[in-house]
């Protein structure tokens, strides 16, 4: 099918050009001139609403979406954030507010991402958060590009890149 018949829909592969602001048209985020945002549509890749506001586009295509929390990274939840001791983490981590750090109950829990929000002296905060979370989003959108997917892409649930990696 030529890609000038696709309009977005479940199973196709979009390429998604962006910005992304926040209140008060903060940039925090955009996609770079000829590198589209690729993703599987209907796969759950992206934020819940940013998939549904892009429902029947089509190339060329845009658009302002305004995206609320429960559609995005969630409310914030205070309830998820976490005091350790310092000598709970390995001495190798560098222990800087905003980094990411992966953490897991135990060595067979699934481990859950987490960001250092405060460095205490005996003790790091930990933000199980996302940094996005509690945050209405604003996007621009336009659609660069719309395909089938193969039937690779849609029996593993995700695009493959040209060099067939992941």
């Amino acid at each position: 099918m030529s890609e000038n018949k696709l309009s977005v829909k479940d199973n196709i592969v979009v390429s998604l050009d962006y910005v992304l602001n926040l209140e008060g048209q903060e940039e925090i985020e955009r996609t770079e001139k000829g590198e589209p945002l690729e993703f599987l549509q209907g796969s759950g890749q992206v934020i819940p609403g940013l998939e549904k506001a892009i429902y029947g586009m089509n190339v060329g295509d845009e658009k302002d979406v305004v995206i609320e929390p429960p559609e995005a990274y969630g409310e914030y939840d205070p309830e998820d954030i976490v005091e350790v001791p310092r000598d709970a983490l390995p001495e190798s981590i560098d222990l800087e507010e905003g980094e990411p750090l992966w953490v897991r109950e135990s060595q067979e829990a699934e481990p859950f991402k987490a960001f250092i929000s405060e460095v205490r002296q005996e003790s790091v905060v930990l933000d199980f958060n996302h940094p996005l979370a509690g945050k209405t989003l604003y996007f621009q959108v336009k659609v660069a590009g719309l395909r089938d997917a193969t039937g690779e892409e849609l029996s593993h649930g995700h695009v493959h890149s040209g060099d067939h990696r992941h």
